[in-house]
């Protein structure tokens, strides 16, 4: 018998717009805010990208009540927590906090994002500019492997496609942001009318509402926004690309354009990437790392976005293991897998991934955790209480949708073969697929 989960919500809109969403939980003292902005780096523009991370920095550097250093400094006092994520799709504030600071916690949201563009100063943006260059240099251009997804999806999507450019911005743009620029991004996407504000925890809705109201109901709605929208990619044919990176082994990274997140055959490809990789009895990592040892390692994967998803595959060489030798071992798995998946393949995995959900609903706070979710449902399926839909979605699988996923996104479909080799050994990436 499948477990139902229950995951109680109310849900009122503000005359600005803001759409809020309460959870009530008692069983713990605690209260989570969790904020998301329909904003994410698909929201730039070329030379111009970088901006909706920025704002991940700005966001703790004072608006008008609030200075500069005193937002952690006054959620560290009631023994709070709080951190932000920035996405192709959306943006997430979240704080958790002692139910009886709630107050605080709603303050401190609703000030920088009515208030935060009036204290903005060259200064400002400046200093946070040179740090979001240095996490560039730090995470990107000097880590192992740093620009390979970079590099694969500047490949995959096209220049004026929103996933083209990284989230993180390119460095020039970064460069050549100027205030007004930043300003007119801040005033354009982070105001009621484009937020969902959840609130959970051991709260009581009546008066969530009715602080909600008094900290948030004077902001201004924000300009109507016309919504991204972009046809799904399309590759007319597989190609292979190739870096030279400071590493010691090669490793290849393949992507195919798939569904959207929540359309059919997302679902099948998240199952089909568990059956691949997750777990030692999985199939690629059986047959590479274990039966073949070509491999010192994989992963298979389905990146769920709004515009359109990417399945991934990414396998590391042993030493002394050619990329085309991965790349036919691969071939041979995906050959398989759509031809025979076994019925308890698909079990297993599909209670892999609920046991998944499952674990990340036991908080109400925090990344992944109920108000995140609830959030997460209201943006991607507009409606909070998707929960048992999503879950439906896997639960109604078997094991011939695996296989015609399988067939029809990956085995069939072109894709780009990404190879990373050490620097210096060029003739080492991969030329052709099987």
């Amino acid at each position: 018998m499948s477990l139902s989960i229950d995951l109680p919500f109310t849900s009122f809109t503000l005359s600005n717009g803001l759409n809020v969403i309460v959870h009530e939980d008692h069983s713990v003292p605690i209260a989570a805010v969790n904020l998301w902005y329909r904003v994410g780096s698909k929201d730039e523009r070329p030379g111009r990208t970088g901006f909706a991370h920025l704002f991940e920095h700005l966001m703790f550097e004072g608006s008008l009540n609030v200075p500069g250093g005193v937002f952690d400094e006054l959620l560290e006092s009631v023994g709070g927590i709080n951190n932000g994520s920035t996405s192709t799709d959306r943006t997430n504030y979240w704080e958790t906090v002692p139910s009886n600071a709630l107050d605080l916690a709603l303050f401190l949201e609703s000030d920088r994002m009515g208030w935060l563009a009036d204290t903005m100063s060259q200064d400002k943006l400046d200093a946070q500019r040179d740090v979001v260059k240095n996490e560039r240099r730090q995470s990107y251009e000097n880590r192992p492997y740093g620009l390979a997804w970079e590099t694969l999806f500047t490949r995959m999507y096209p220049v004026e496609h929103p996933y083209h450019w990284p989230i993180i911005g390119w460095m020039p743009d970064l460069d050549a942001a100027t205030l007004d620029d930043v300003i007119a991004f801040f005033r354009s996407y982070y105001a009621p009318g484009n937020a969902s504000l959840c609130i959970a925890g051991a709260v009581d809705t009546a008066h969530v509402r009715e602080r909600v109201e008094h900290w948030f109901g004077e902001i201004p709605a924000g300009p109507a926004l016309e919504r991204v929208a972009s046809e799904l990619p399309t590759l007319s044919e597989s190609r292979c690309v190739g870096i030279e990176d400071d590493v010691h082994l090669p490793r290849l990274y393949i992507g195919w354009h798939t569904p959207p997140i929540l359309h059919p055959g997302d679902a099948e490809l998240d199952v089909l990437g568990s059956v691949l990789s997750q777990g030692k009895a999985s199939r690629l990592y059986r047959r590479l790392v274990y039966e073949l040892a070509i491999a010192q390692d994989v992963e298979a994967f389905q990146s769920s976005a709004l515009l359109g998803s990417t399945f991934c595959i990414v396998v590391t060489a042993r030493p002394g293991i050619t990329l085309d030798r991965i790349a036919v071992a691969v071939w041979n798995e995906l050959h398989d897998v759509s031809k025979l998946v076994r019925p308890e393949e698909v079990e297993r995995a599909v209670n892999r991934l609920e046991t998944g959900y499952v674990d990340a609903l036991q908080s109400v706070g925090g990344f992944g955790g109920r108000a995140d979710r609830l959030n997460h449902y209201a943006y991607y399926a507009n409606d909070p209480g998707y929960l048992m839909e999503d879950l439906g979605r896997y639960r109604r699988l078997v094991d011939n949708d695996i296989m015609r996923a399988a067939g029809t996104f990956l085995r069939e479909a072109p894709c780009v073969a990404l190879s990373v080799v050490p620097r210096g050994k060029s003739e080492l990436i991969l030329e052709a697929l099987p």
